[in-house]
């Protein structure tokens, strides 16, 4: 560990490095020639006593480098361009007029922008300095969970701008870097053996006391479960970790008096409060025979496995009142029960492999050699060497040029090697005088931030993007030597490592990350839906959702599908649990898998799924507002501006007495409400179709007036009643209408340029780690035009944001 003068030293070290590098100049613009357009057209409805919609001009900044005032300066822009202002009712503006404005103010709205881009620093966000750091090290540690929360840039995290850097931030990367360096270098001579436990439920304190009261003992031996249960729990004590790591799980057993399979859970429990409680996923036993289920997952230290059947229940109480025995329901029997580990795939470790190639590094020798037999030894190491400074740079160039992710001179280590020196004139070990220098090397600008200076990028800067954008990690060998060899700049090269990164091992975390941000998937668990009005909600269904929308993209960029399909499609990504909460006969098991839909089904698209419905509703109702804004921004990238000052937002009336169309309606009388719920108002309304769970409905759920609803429910009666009608129709701004969600979907498909557009801008903000501007307007309106005019599918576009000089610069 690093002592206290180690920690000073580096933090100094740092926070110089930190100020040199995050120094830039920053200038002043204006548009020129608009005061005049301002006077004649707009100061009547935007003067410091009107303000309508919250703009008043006299006030307006003329600095474009801030991002506000520019920001507000686009939106006029835009509305002026568009015709929405000045408002129809006002004097018309001559078009000689409106196009001379328009040409003075995008002159010097793009020209601030391409002055602005250049300079933001982008650093590594949480996921991908986790990712970074595991891969680098050979750990698995979540240590994105361990570092303040990453600002976001709309729905992005990865957005330089919005990626600040703190003292507090920097202390926790050396806390982290201490816990990585303590997993990773070896600790033993030769690697721990993995333990190998076969057990039952029948074997534990557990089994002792609900066998022949909630458990049944089969005859042979197995134990059954006739309930999805919170109490008693699947806790097995028997099979526990005494550390962190990779276990292997084998799970035995059968669907007992059933002829179909019986779906079940396997996870990790702790006694522990207040902390996560993994699952690690839901299989099938099938009737018959004992079948073995087998899965590798990474635990905890102090955890134990959890299995739990999934819906079967004994909804007449007849376990109660007959026993256990006399009970004929369906059940899951465990036999056994075999787990092993932890797994080492690789000793010593790739972080110890990272500092430690080519040195000298024994045990050192205990004083009674007898020592290495008794339990509670523990070996220590020291590293022999005749020229510690030459030693330490050459192992702190090897680790500098994995960390900056190109290559490094020796000058550029030198600081290292000064600090490793000063470490051991101290009095510490080579050994802590290295993990102090590496420490330092993994805190420092180089790493911590994407090494690209304003304008074209280098092969390195070029491998860094694509790798970070597409793996969500450092570049690999393969596209570390094509950098080497400055190949990246070839189209031919860069599109054969961008097909190989998209189907690499790693590109789920691209799936993953980018669903999170683009579809915000990344808060769906942050509402609990009401259990009284949605007791169909439950856990499976939860990981179901997200695991559709994941699979959906993934099978959108493997079969390259066509852009429409973000709205409509023909299929959709299902399981058991699904298919049930979507009325969809016919599909079996948990897996997640392609399954053709009935043709005229509501289903098909993004905005059908489960998953959507739920990150943009509450727990407990919906609002076309919310879900409205949800489609705009994400869908058809139109930006929603909040309200204006003054005007308040629409609540749902709970007492169900008026609906929210209703009460809608009235906050749309007003002028300054008028024009945004015209684009807001029609998609929100087509997804009043769906509930916060993302099933169907024709009726909203009441818990209050309405009729009542005889269904049992994941064995308990229901509690909700019949609400008011669900009004789905609606009208788009241009006139077209729509009598409910499917005519809706149909009308937006065939917004093919609305829809390609959006959709390259989200992939471009991802890629790039930046907002686009002004200045990027021209190069995405060429690359949406040739994608329509070319048919290019979800795989092209990526492809095609790839080779764009927005990517390729900076």
């Amino acid at each position: 560990m690093m002592n206290r003068l180690s920690f000073e030293l580096l933090s100094n070290f740092l926070v110089f490095l930190l100020v040199v590098t995050s120094s830039t100049d920053a200038g002043e613009l204006a548009p020129a020639g608009t005061q005049e357009f301002f006077s004649s057209h707009c100061v009547d409805c935007h003067d410091s006593t009107t303000k309508e919609g919250g703009l008043d001009l006299s006030a307006l900044g003329k600095n474009l480098l801030d991002p506000q005032t520019m920001a507000i300066w686009v939106r006029i822009h835009d509305r002026v361009d568009a015709g929405e202002m000045p408002p129809k009712v006002a004097e018309a503006v001559p078009a000689t007029v409106r196009q001379a404005f328009l040409k003075a103010t995008s002159t010097e709205l793009e020209s601030a922008h391409r002055q602005k881009k250049g300079t933001v620093l982008r650093r590594l966000n949480g996921r991908e300095y986790e990712n970074t750091i595991n891969d680098l090290f050979g750990t698995n540690i979540r240590l994105a969970a361990m570092l303040p929360p990453d600002g976001r840039s709309h729905e992005f995290d990865n957005v330089g701008n919005a990626l600040n850097m703190s003292m507090v931030q920097l202390r926790q990367y050396l806390k982290v870097m201490e816990r990585v360096l303590d997993a990773s270098i070896a600790s033993a001579v030769t690697p721990p053996e993995p333990t190998f436990i076969k057990t039952g439920y029948a074997e534990t304190s557990e089994g002792d006391r609900f066998i022949g009261d909630k458990w049944l003992k089969a005859k042979d031996g197995a134990v059954v479960f006739f309930q999805d249960f919170s109490y008693p729990t699947g806790m097995l004590r028997s099979a526990g970790t005494r550390s962190s790591g990779l276990y292997r799980i084998r799970v035995t057993g059968y669907a007992y008096q059933s002829d179909e399979p019986v779906t079940f859970s396997v996870g990790a429990t702790t006694f522990v409060r207040g902390v996560e409680r993994p699952t690690f996923g839901y299989f099938s036993m099938p009737p018959g025979k004992p079948t073995t289920i087998e899965l590798t997952a990474w635990i905890e230290n102090r955890y134990m496995l959890d299995i739990r059947p999934y819906g079967i229940y004994d909804e007449k109480y007849e376990i109660k009142n007959k026993g256990v025995e006399n009970y004929t329901g369906p059940g899951l029997a465990i036999q056994s029960v075999e787990f092993e580990g932890p797994l080492i795939n690789e000793f010593p470790s790739r972080g110890h492999k990272l500092l430690f190639t080519g040195l000298d590094r024994k045990e050192v020798e205990p004083r009674n050699p007898n020592d290495r037999k008794k339990s509670w030894y523990k070996p220590k190491f020291e590293v022999n060497s005749s020229n510690p400074s030459e030693d330490a740079r050459v192992a702190l160039l090897r680790v500098a040029e994995h960390a900056f992710r190109r290559p490094v001179t020796a000058d550029q280590v030198e600081p290292y090697v000064a600090l490793f020196l000063a470490e051991m004139k101290s009095g510490e070990s080579f050994e802590q005088a290295l993990r102090t220098a590496t420490t330092a090397i993994f805190c420092s600008p180089s790493f911590l931030y994407f090494n690209e200076p304003s304008g074209k990028l280098d092969d390195y800067a070029l491998a860094n993007r694509l790798s970070y954008f597409l793996t969500r990690s450092f570049p690999d060998e393969a596209l570390r030597s094509c950098a080497s060899q400055k190949q990246l700049t070839s189209p031919v090269v860069l599109k054969e490592q961008t097909d190989r990164l998209l189907q690499g091992r790693h590109s789920e975390r691209f799936i993953d990350d980018f669903t999170d941000a683009w579809l915000n998937l990344r808060e769906i668990e942050f509402t609990t839906p009401d259990r009284n009005l949605f007791p169909e909600y439950d856990a499976f269904l939860l990981d179901s959702m997200i695991k559709e929308t994941r699979a959906y993209f993934a099978e959108q960029i493997k079969n390259n599908l066509p852009v429409e399909t973000i709205v409509k499609s023909d299929f959709a990504m299902l399981n058991n649990r699904l298919a049930d909460h979507y009325q969809i006969d016919g599909v079996h098991g948990p897996e997640i898998r392609k399954v053709k839909l009935p043709p005229g089904h509501v289903r098909g698209g993004f905005l059908s799924q489960a998953s959507i419905h739920k990150v943009s509703a509450n727990g407990t109702n919906t609002s076309p507002v919310v879900r409205g804004v949800w489609v705009l921004e994400r869908i058809m990238g139109k930006h929603a501006p909040p309200p204006p000052p003054g005007i308040s937002g629409v609540e749902p009336d709970i007492r169900g007495a008026s609906t929210l169309r209703e009460i809608l309606a009235r906050h749309r009388s007003s002028e300054s409400c008028r024009a945004c719920h015209e684009m807001i108002d029609p998609p929100g309304f087509a997804l009043e179709s769906f509930n916060p769970i993302g099933g169907w409905r024709d009726n909203f759920r009441s818990i209050g007036n309405g009729e009542k609803v005889n269904l049992i429910v994941h064995g308990r009666k229901t509690r909700y009643r019949v609400g008011l009608k669900v009004d789905a129709s609606g009208e788009f701004s241009d006139g077209r209408k729509f009598v409910g969600f499917q005519e809706f979907k149909d009308h937006l498909a065939e917004e093919e340029y609305l829809l390609t557009q959006s959709f390259v801008q989200k992939l471009l903000v991802f890629a790039t780690g930046r907002e686009l501007g002004f200045s990027d307007r021209d190069e995405i309106s060429m690359i949406v035009e040739t994608a329509i005019k070319e048919q290019h599918g979800i795989r092209d576009l990526i492809h095609d944001v790839i080779q764009s000089e927005i990517f390729k610069s900076k």
